[in-house]
């Protein structure tokens, strides 16, 4: 998408999320009728096309006879305003699995930690991270006892995220397949920007645990305390060395590689400064003294950042694979709001998998 198009959808999604969507609703459906338009450009002149790779060549899935079956009824329901719990069937585990690839290949955050699809699952075996899975002994009854506390059960249906999902009877018309890139498309923008902040700074109340979040800190009503920043000014093999000997559990684990979860701007104006440089054949390269993989996130504030061990997050997220007519917008004239729901936990596997810092002192940013 473009510039343009990029805040444009940052504006409606702000005016939703704000409750000021009557209020924007030009700004909101300009948004709606540019994600449209841009599918109805890759569709054109496959109404009836059945080849797969075509389909896939355009970005578009062949549908299974159920999911084929399961978008049709869907149509039909919008279309003649039919509640949507008649429509019998649920969203197929196949739709909701492709959201999820989307989500991951998309956005790279996602893809970094440990991030599980639950559908159907209300329960979570997650192993602890402080006791041994396997060990050498004497068979005896303390195996069961050792095997109990070397896992642990994680509620995976503890928190709800709804995402909205405009429909205009107008579409309706090109099709299951078009429909289908409709829905995938919709769900995953919205649910990519829920879970991100969640992830990053999710205060445990009524939403995940963030990845800033002191597990061991004091809850008040629910919401976890933010760890206290470590200050940063380098990345000298001593200052990174002595952060990431604080993520190895007292010397518990052997760590290969970390992520930093910094913002845009942080980026470009204070990390890239300080991890490039030119060498002798006039190239740019990296001078970190340990992998650091880097990733942008604008839902982490300027002046700090997420240090850690990516899949030491755990993140169950299942679907309700039931879409909802919303009567809470109201905004769009030939146009209907529908909810899709899902359910899920997340936070970090132990207290000192990930660090909070504070990059101000990295360099200053400079207004052009």
């Amino acid at each position: 998408m473009k510039n343009l198009d990029v805040n444009l959808k940052e504006k409606a999604l702000e005016a939703i999320k704000s409750g000021n969507a009557e209020e924007q609703a030009e700004v909101i459906n300009q948004y709606f009728e540019t994600i449209a338009k841009e599918i109805d450009a890759k569709f054109e002149g496959l109404e009836n096309e059945t080849d797969s790779k075509i389909l896939e060549s355009r970005g578009f899935r062949t549908l299974t006879k159920v999911e084929n079956s399961y978008y049709e009824k869907l149509s039909n329901a919008i279309k003649t305003q039919q509640a949507l719990s008649d429509v019998e069937n649920v969203m197929p585990r196949t739709v909701i699995n492709s959201v999820f690839e989307d989500l991951e290949n998309n956005h790279p955050l996602l893809s970094e930690i440990d991030f599980v699809n639950v559908t159907g699952m209300t329960e979570f075996l997650v192993r602890n991270g402080d006791v041994a899975a396997a060990w050498w002994g004497s068979l005896c009854g303390e195996i069961e006892k050792e095997l109990a506390t070397a896992f642990k059960k994680e509620t995976v249906n503890t928190y709800k995220l709804s995402a909205f999902l405009p429909v205009c009877k107008a579409h309706l018309d090109l099709g299951p397949v078009w429909l289908d890139a409709f829905v995938r498309r919709f769900l995953s923008e919205a649910i990519a920007q829920g879970l991100e902040k969640a992830i990053i700074t999710g205060t445990g109340s009524d939403q995940p645990i963030g990845m800033d979040r002191n597990l061991a800190g004091s809850v008040v009503e629910g919401v976890y305390p933010q760890k206290t920043a470590v200050e940063i000014e380098d990345f000298k093999p001593t200052t990174v060395g002595n952060l990431i000997a604080n993520l190895t559990n007292n010397g518990k684990r052997t760590i290969t590689n970390v992520i930093m979860v910094v913002n845009p701007v942080d980026y470009f104006a204070r990390i890239m400064p300080n991890v490039l440089y030119q060498n002798a054949n006039g190239v740019y390269v990296t001078s970190l003294p340990f992998p650091i993989k880097f990733i942008q996130s604008a839902e982490i504030a300027q002046g700090e950042a997420i240090f850690g061990l990516g899949k030491r997050y755990f993140l169950g997220l299942g679907s309700t694979q039931k879409i909802e007519k919303s009567d809470e917008y109201h905004f769009l004239e030939d146009e209907r709001v529908y909810l899709g729901k899902l359910y899920g936990t997340g936070k970090a596997k132990d207290n000192s998998s990930f660090l909070r810092l504070d990059i101000t002192k990295l360099g200053e940013i400079e207004s052009i």
